[in-house]
């Protein structure tokens, strides 16, 4: 596939992993610039035409701890985590058959999004040090800048970054945001995933308007684990535990079985020593989900003597399940389940469950939902911009995974896997980095911007069953959850038109977001600027509308050469969204067209009434009568 290197600054990779297999694969590009940094257990014959480089980063990380702990992880591009290896696996790792995860979960093909694009790895995170939690890296801003100034010279084509940081950051404090734009200023596209905060609003993480936010959403597939009760009621979960009890077993609550002097508001989350041996032996415990890691509360079930444990979602998870591979028999339970189970406990005095075989269900519908920990919109730094961009696949993906990590990653889990299933938006993002290497493949002469465009514009927000998204309390899913919708490869290849920007673009809109000055480049007087909202994006945000807002546009054809594209719009309640002129007409592809928008509140204090604080959404679309270049619009009014 040429030249279409990736770049992940995370943990680095395990090099033994089938995915990362070179049979078949094409000679290494002439263009390549990069090297096969030597190391801790990892040396120059562990690159092959798969993967073409690696290189690591740790001077930041340094500074600020000294020393880096042998046991914990290698100076070197090896990856100990797993987090690295699943991430590079899901952007481009090869055809594997018979890949599965825990004995057969997710039995399959596994495939990379992208299998012939080449990589580079540019490990730039490192194992914080006595941390016994499963996320245990840290990234430091000197160390993901200096990887991303190098994947730069090295001649790479799409970064991929599944990095967050832990609060919002300004763009000139913002580390990935800085090395973002220099990529871009070279043509390469930059995916980032949005966070992993949600659902909580104005949380996503990487919100700069060169990068594509990634958001999280499900897939078709479930992994069924089912809890049976003593009265003979099922319950359907998920697990990707291969363990199951054959007859019934004593059933209690958490907060039932503590030991003394475990706080009230903990008494049902299963924390580390809180259960009490003599009441938990041989029983199955229901925890909630809430504090703590998840698996590690069916640790503790262990700890204490459980036969097996149940994980039930509290009303803030609602429908959203994630999958684990536990270690001991265990299913996780919706909040509705959770709830009947707890009644049931409380209505008998001698409540009893079996947890039985779990195993994986395919086209399981509504799909994709999205997923409760994907952060959310709008966008703290810039409300002018609307993020995050898009929402491709980020729950329960099977990926390959590091020899040196367990698949839960915490201590007292000692098993040893090839491929694990993951959650999360680090998930997410290498879809689209993938989707973007595809397109670039296609399109070799396209902007960063335009590939973005063709991604967001051709999205969908449908299910597979014909309806709305929806989150994880059952409500229609927005544009702050999802941004223009779920990824639609196959569309992207042909959207019709694009909205296109360049580094000069990018650089003018920092002058009008209020930088007095931009690298080398000293920004004009104010009085010259513009909103930023006028910056060339795929979407439209309109905060604190308050009568009429003109918000200019323009696009490219990159469809038929001769073609005519008519607007319609489906404005939010009491708001008008016009476009003028109202149809586009083309003659060459690579032709542009301006046009402006003109947002209006027909009863700017009726539709602020209605709304209150939160914002109203809407869409507009250009259409040829083949191609549907669809932009999401979010209004506020306070």
């Amino acid at each position: 596939m040429g030249l279409l290197v990736k770049f992940f600054g995370s943990s680095g990779v395990w090099p033994e992993s089938k995915s990362f297999s070179d049979e078949g694969m094409g000679p290494i590009p002439k263009s390549w610039k990069g090297i096969c940094q030597s190391g801790a257990a990892f040396n120059s014959s562990h690159c092959n035409k798969k993967i073409i480089g690696a290189r690591y980063y740790i001077n930041g990380y340094l500074k600020y701890y000294n020393k880096l702990n042998a046991t914990e992880d290698s100076l070197s591009p090896r990856d100990m985590d797993g987090h690295g290896t699943h991430t590079a696996s899901t952007v481009a790792g090869r055809r594997v058959h018979d890949a599965a995860a825990f004995g057969g979960f997710a039995s399959g093909t596994a495939s990379g999004g992208a299998p012939l694009a080449h990589l580079a790895i540019y490990k730039a995170c490192w194992a914080i040090p006595d941390q016994e939690k499963a996320e245990r890296n840290t990234c430091f801003e000197e160390d993901m800048m200096a990887a991303i100034d190098d994947a730069i010279k090295d001649g790479i084509h799409v970064l991929s970054i599944s990095i967050v940081s832990t609060e919002p950051l300004t763009y000139d404090n913002d580390g990935i945001a800085f090395g973002a734009l220099h990529a871009v200023k070279n043509n390469i596209v930059v995916s980032c995933s949005a966070g992993n905060s949600g659902p909580a609003p104005s949380t996503l993480s990487n919100p700069a308007p060169w990068i594509i936010t990634v958001g999280a959403s499900s897939v078709d597939r479930a992994f069924w684990g089912p809890i049976v009760l003593g009265n003979g009621k099922k319950i359907m979960g998920q697990t990707a535990t291969p363990y199951k009890l054959d007859k019934m077993h004593p059933l209690v609550y958490a907060a039932d079985v503590v030991a003394p002097g475990v706080p009230k508001n903990e008494s049902d989350q299963c924390l580390p020593n809180s259960l009490s041996p003599e009441k938990v032996n041989g029983k199955i415990v229901l925890c909630i989900r809430g504090l703590g890691m998840r698996v590690g509360k069916g640790i503790e079930v262990k700890r204490a003597g459980g036969a097996g444990f149940v994980l039930g979602n509290g009303p803030k998870n609602g429908n959203d399940l994630t999958v684990d591979a536990h270690v001991l028999p265990a299913t996780a339970v919706v909040a509705d389940g959770a709830m009947q189970i707890l009644n049931y406990i409380k209505s008998t005095d001698k409540p009893m469950a079996i947890i039985g075989e779990a195993k994986t269900v395919l086209h399981y519908s509504p799909a994709p939902s999205m997923a409760t920990f994907t952060s959310r919109g709008p966008n703290v730094l810039d409300f002018n911009i609307l993020k995050p961009d898009i929402t491709a696949p980020g729950v329960n993906i099977l990926a390959a995974w590091s020899g040196a990590s367990s698949p839960t990653k915490l201590w007292g889990d000692h098993r040893i896997v090839d491929y694990n299933i993951e959650s999360g938006t680090s998930m997410a993002c290498p879809h689209v980095s993938a989707v973007a290497a595809l397109l670039i493949a296609v399109h070799p002469k396209w902007s960063s911007a335009a590939i973005r465009s063709a991604i967001m514009t051709t999205a969908w927000t449908k299910n597979n069953k014909g309806q709305s998204i929806i989150d994880q309390s059952g409500k229609i899913a927005d544009p702050f959850q999802f941004g223009s919708g779920h990824f639609r490869p196959t569309k992207a290849v042909d959207p019709g038109l694009v909205y296109d920007a360049s580094y000069k673009d990018y650089v003018a809109y920092l002058c009008n977001y209020g930088y007095p000055r931009v690298g080398k480049y000293k920004c004009p007087r104010k009085a010259t600027l513009e909103p930023t909202y006028n910056l060339n994006y795929p979407s439209v945000a309109v905060p604190k509308l308050n009568g009429t807002v003109i918000v200019k546009r323009s696009v490219t054809n990159v469809g038929a050469s001769k073609s005519v594209y008519f607007f319609t719009a489906k404005p939010p309640m009491g708001i008008s969204i016009k476009a003028s002129p109202s149809i586009l007409y083309f003659n060459l592809v690579g032709q542009k067209r301006s046009f402006t928008l003109t947002v209006r509140a027909r009863d700017a204090h009726t539709a602020k009434k209605y709304y209150k604080d939160s914002y109203a959404f809407g869409w507009y679309t250009w259409t040829d009568g083949y191609h549907s270049v669809r932009s999401p619009v979010a209004v506020s009014f306070s």
